[in-house]
């Protein structure tokens, strides 16, 4: 009751050795073609979050201040957020993005930093919209406090 030696032949290790090279290979191959997407940046004061996207509106890739490690007061820097864009200026080139179209979310410092370090990696910019919510003296303020 001895392992059994199982002998192969050389059209087998062959066809293996292949489906190991094309199973394995480093560089990956986009599913489509997207030549133009939006760049949906959201700046608040401490933290921006930034998502690229199709102009179906289906996500592609994502990132923030946080994810990339910034911690507490520093991922609402525009450093930081500078960082965000040229990581997700890698990924879409990576894609091969041509055009980009922009809406901006929010008042922080991160607006201008994100979209100069995404187009830094050689996309057209076709817009910018602003689309932050500033209330209309919606409802009445709470009373001061009275210590």
């Amino acid at each position: 009751m001895g392992k059994l030696k199982i002998a192969k032949t050389e059209e087998t290790t062959t066809e293996s050795a292949q489906a190991a090279t094309l199973s394995s290979s480093p560089v990956k191959v986009p599913k489509k073609k997207i030549t133009s997407a939006t760049l949906h940046i959201e700046a608040t004061f401490n933290n921006t979050k930034v998502v690229l996207s199709d102009k179906g509106g289906n996500t592609l890739f994502w990132s923030s201040a946080g994810s990339l490690g910034f911690k507490g007061a520093k991922k609402g820097t525009p450093f930081a957020a500078s960082k965000v864009g040229d990581v997700l200026g890698e990924k879409a080139a990576a894609l091969g993005i041509k055009d980009i179209d922009v809406v901006v979310t929010g008042v922080g410092s991160g607006r201008e930093p994100t979209i100069r370090a995404f187009l830094s990696r050689g996309f057209e910019l076709t817009g910018v919209r602003d689309t932050t919510p500033v209330p209309h003296n919606g409802p009445k303020p709470k009373k001061p406090r009275r210590v």
